[in-house]
């Protein structure tokens, strides 16, 4: 049996995190922008950090497993 968590979840963060895609942090003009699809290079080191750390909660902390 192959465990798919960690692709899953990696595939689904990585979408979702997506600087400018749903949220950008920090914006260009505010500290948070929506929807803008645009993107810099603060915004893509605090995107990284916080892919990262998600992943490392999800994989290594709460140790998610999914079998298939």
């Amino acid at each position: 049996m192959r465990d798919y968590a960690g692709l899953l979840i990696a595939t689904a963060l990585f979408a979702f995190l997506t600087p400018g895609l749903l949220i950008q942090l920090p914006g260009k003009h505010r500290p948070v922008e929506f929807l803008n699809m645009k993107t810099s290079v603060a915004s893509m080191v605090l995107h990284a950090i916080v892919y990262g750390l998600l992943l490392v909660l999800f994989l290594v902390v709460l140790n998610i497993h999914l079998y298939a």
